[in-house]
């Protein structure tokens, strides 16, 4: 299980990935930090005691692509996580009403901390700096959080092919993992491309409607790839039982995305701690009423299993 690359997590806590971060690895648990985060990688593998992976978008400017994979490289990132199913920013209209984009963005954030005093004080003022930490280079005095939707329409690259993972397995030689796989011929070229991992996604559903589910697409990738390389998967994770299930159904280990960030809004390190504890139990829970004893022994059979077996029902 890994905490998956939640963009800006960090304005929901004071320094939020940082505190997410402590979260994940005293569970034991690895931590992937988002390209467009508050707290730059530095801070957040200076914090962490545990693996920090990296997650990379396709930025038209290839040169800070090239600086990331550096500052990865240097920082100790464990993992490179290189999204490929972004290459614009889906419909998402809610985002002109929460502060993030579209005009007199900053009078609504004013508005949203005034009427919310514990996160002005928290996030707000004690959880200064607030700029897009690892993009200040490209960004310079700009934050990036005025136009923040539009920053990533004007900014991420929609020309990305997979000639690109050429130069980006050249200038980054740890793990490599290529997220937002939903189709078996892609699973396949990133094998080709020189991929350690792929991870089935549609992004939390929040790219393109009524596109494949995860669930789905994964039967037919872990068959066509499985033994070439990791695969895992996100969307659609919320417990324990969902971990299983994704199991079951061909994952070699699933990314949490939504159900950390909830957890963390609410009560943020603690919270994630927590989120991690219940899922680990509900996992347990649904192995025993599947009849399994270890992860080894999740397979598809448990999919249409109603008890334990050699348990008689009713």
């Amino acid at each position: 299980m890994v905490l998956g690359p939640v963009g800006i997590s960090g304005i929901y806590h004071r320094r939020g990935e940082v505190q997410a971060a402590r979260a994940a690895n005293a569970a034991g648990v690895p931590f992937c930090l988002s390209t467009v985060s508050l707290c730059p990688l530095a801070e957040v593998t200076r914090a962490a005691s545990g693996p920090v992976w990296f997650q990379l978008y396709v930025i038209r400017d290839r040169e800070f692509m090239r600086d990331m994979l550096a500052v990865a490289k240097e920082q100790g990132a464990q993992a490179l996580v290189f999204t490929v199913d972004m290459p614009v920013p889906g419909a998402r209209y809610r985002d002109a009403h929460s502060g993030m984009s579209g005009p007199n963005a900053g009078v609504r954030r004013l508005w949203q901390a005034a009427t919310h005093p514990r996160w002005a004080w928290n996030v707000g003022a004690r959880g200064r700096p607030h700029p897009l930490g690892n993009l200040a280079k490209v960004l310079g005095k700009d934050n990036g959080l005025n136009d923040y939707m539009g920053w990533l329409g004007r900014n991420f690259d929609p020309s990305v092919t997979w000639a690109d993972l050429d130069w980006i397995r050249a200038a980054w030689d740890g793990p490599l993992i290529i997220k937002g796989i939903l189709d078996p011929d892609d699973a396949h070229a990133a094998v080709e491309q020189g991929a350690d991992g792929i991870v089935v996604s549609n992004h939390g559903g929040r790219q393109l409607d009524g596109v494949l589910s995860t669930a789905r697409a994964l039967p037919a990738i872990a068959d066509a790839v499985g033994d070439n390389l990791t695969v895992l998967a996100d969307s659609g994770v919320r417990s324990g039982l969902d971990v299983v299930r994704m199991l079951a159904l061909g994952a070699d280990g699933v990314l949490l995305g939504r159900a950390w960030l909830w957890a963390f809004a609410a009560e943020g390190e603690a919270g994630v701690a927590k989120l991690l504890r219940l899922i680990e139990a509900e996992m347990r829970v649904a192995m025993a009423l599947t009849g399994v004893r270890s992860i080894a022994d999740i397979n598809r059979s448990i999919l249409a299993r109603a008890g334990p077996r050699n348990v008689p029902l009713g």
